[in-house]
């Protein structure tokens, strides 16, 4: 091995390492879901809630442990929910969504096929978090996603990229770096800011017609930085800062999917805004 490709190696492992800092820890992860309720495909939605809901997990995350509490929340209020595992490495268990993104989408699309032949429903309601909320953008606007899906929530979804709080701007001064990361863990090369997979996702518009699109970011995220860049642009847009709903909430990238419930209370307001009621400090307790 070159002597200028070991010292690649540090490099990308401090941004693996850094990746692997703020997603859940992958205690529980099974083939089926340990909770009871979510990926039951016996669900028959509700006049009330007649969609179902599928969650789509963000980098090195997975079906079960990115959706701990906010399936149940879900469940609990009357949906159909659903997750999926995307993004598969070769000999990589459990930390997932390391895969090319285009290819991940196409993993969506079969996965909500599925759901919707399962549920009968005509259409569907995504919930992702982080690569998970901008990754079914692709979907949505290359893979006929458009019309299937009703709308799209995103939790601190990536869509213009991820500096990882600056991180990834040391990369132009280790020659090779980036080529390095790219061949081997190919998902997280495609979240860069200037990524020609972003470039493709967002040239002519960040979204696609008779989509409802809504974007919760919070401004201590340290991963999808500068955490404005999560907003999106275009009709049917709605996007939403923490800080401004409850300026106690101190969540940051991972804590808004996994135990926010600031955050759920706003996720079930952009799955039925005919029934949304104000989202407050008091909704932790909700």
């Amino acid at each position: 091995m070159l002597p200028w490709k070991r010292a690649l190696r540090p490099l990308a492992a401090l941004l693996l390492t850094a990746a692997v800092a703020v997603v859940p820890a992958a205690t529980a992860h099974a083939s089926t879901n340990p909770t009871s309720g979510w990926n039951d495909y016996s669900c028959q939605p509700s006049a009330a809630h007649p969609r179902p809901v599928v969650l789509v997990h963000g980098t090195l995350g997975n079906s079960i442990d990115n959706w701990l509490s906010l399936a149940p929340y879900l469940e609990h209020r009357g949906y159909c929910v659903y997750s999926l595992d995307y993004g598969q490495l070769p000999g990589v268990p459990v930390f997932y969504g390391l895969g090319p993104i285009d290819q991940s989408a196409g993993q969506l699309s079969a996965f909500v096929d599925k759901v919707l032949a399962a549920t009968g429903a005509a259409k569907a309601d995504l919930v992702g978090h982080s690569q998970g909320g901008m990754m079914p953008r692709y979907y949505l606007k290359f893979l006929g996603g458009a019309a299937k899906v009703n709308a799209l929530v995103g939790l601190a979804p990536d869509n213009h990229g991820a500096t990882l709080s600056g991180l990834t701007n040391l990369l132009p001064y280790f020659p090779g770096a980036a080529d390095l990361i790219k061949a081997t863990t190919p998902g997280l090369a495609d979240q860069m800011p200037g990524s020609d997979f972003l470039t493709k996702l967002n040239a002519g518009g960040d979204t696609v017609p008779g989509v409802r699109y809504t974007v919760i970011a919070t401004k201590y995220d340290e991963v999808a930085t500068p955490w404005r860049s999560q907003y999106l642009s275009g009709p049917d847009v709605t996007n939403v800062l923490l800080q401004d709903l409850c300026s106690l909430d101190l969540s940051e990238h991972v804590a808004i999917a996994l135990f926010d419930r600031i955050a759920f209370h706003e996720v079930a307001n952009a799955l039925d805004p005919a029934h949304a009621t104000a989202t407050t400090c008091a909704s932790a307790f909700s």
